[in-house]
């Protein structure tokens, strides 16, 4: 830990999980390098006291960051104003543009963090299944010809992890 007290949060909203999956390898990746880390969803904090950097996962939904993260980063500013931030987002646009550029889910995300300024920020490819969407959210995805399946890349992911202990300081 590098003399570095306190965890590192890494802390998501997700509605059919693969946010939730990748923020969870995220938290095992900064473990293996020694690191204490809690993984958390969004609405489940109470609290920003004791962690020494935080992660965020953002899901995208219709070309849109979930609300949950606005929400959390507003409620949470003054405590994220004191620690180092990271957020990723998660969405299909990497691999399918036709449901928005990667730069301007960024550009969402950034917005939704507020004054808030990440460390470090990316967007990591999601999985979209068919079996996990409602009614209205199929017929949506077959009128737009999405692409679905499962698009994360786990050592793009690990490899992010890994380099977020220098980018916070420790």
């Amino acid at each position: 830990m590098n003399g570095v007290s306190g965890k590192i949060l890494v802390a998501y909203a997700s509605r059919r999980g693969s946010t939730e999956e990748i923020a969870r390898a995220i938290g095992r990746e900064l473990e293996a390098l020694g690191h204490p880390v809690e993984v958390a969803e969004l609405k489940a904090i109470c609290t920003l006291g004791g962690y020494r950097a935080v992660v965020i996962g953002a899901p995208v939904y219709m070309a849109r960051i979930e609300k949950d993260v606005a929400t959390f980063a507003a409620r949470f500013g003054g405590e994220l104003a004191r620690v180092p931030v990271a957020a990723f987002a998660v969405g299909i646009a990497p691999v399918d543009p036709r449901v928005g550029s990667v730069e301007g889910i960024l550009g969402q995300l950034g917005a939704a963090l507020g004054p808030i300024r990440p460390v470090a920020i990316t967007m990591f490819a999601g999985r979209l299944d068919l079996a996990r969407m409602s009614f209205l959210e199929r017929t949506l995805t077959g009128a737009m010809k999405v692409l679905t399946g499962d698009f994360r890349d786990w050592e793009a992911i690990r490899a992010w992890a890994r380099g977020l202990p220098a980018a916070f300081g420790s």
